[in-house]
């Protein structure tokens, strides 16, 4: 029914900034709530930020606050992820995730919250 892709991944330099988009095919998300996950090689897969769709209200994981931030374009149904001043440690896959229904603080962090998933995209920071 949904289906997210991710673009925008690729090389950058430590303290360089990468933009992430994810473009969803539904025809609304107006009832969704969409996040950003990333899976680095052996670890699990970990929360990095969320947003609301209704009101746009944003969440982020301490590790990334204050660097990246997650917005929305409601014309084009895309989820955006700025990454400023990166570092080597936030090398990993990124993955777009959504959510029917309102985001709910409980359970946004959690991987079984989100019924839908991008194939992902790597990002790579060198040092």
């Amino acid at each position: 029914q949904v289906q997210l892709v991710e673009s925008g991944g690729g090389l950058v330099q430590a303290g360089g900034s990468l933009r992430l988009s994810c473009a969803a095919s539904g025809r609304t998300f107006s009832s969704y709530g969409r996040a950003w996950f990333r899976q680095a090689p052996g670890k699990e897969r970990e929360f990095v930020a969320a947003i609301s769709w209704t009101d746009g209200s944003t969440y982020y994981a301490d590790s990334v606050e204050g660097r990246f931030t997650i917005s929305r374009d409601n014309a084009k149904n895309t989820v955006y992820l700025q990454m400023n001043s990166l570092k080597p440690e936030d090398t990993a896959v990124y993955y777009c995730a959504a959510k029917v229904g309102s985001l709910s603080r409980a359970t946004m962090t959690r991987l079984n919250a989100y019924a839908y998933w991008g194939q992902g995209t790597q990002v790579t920071v060198s040092s």
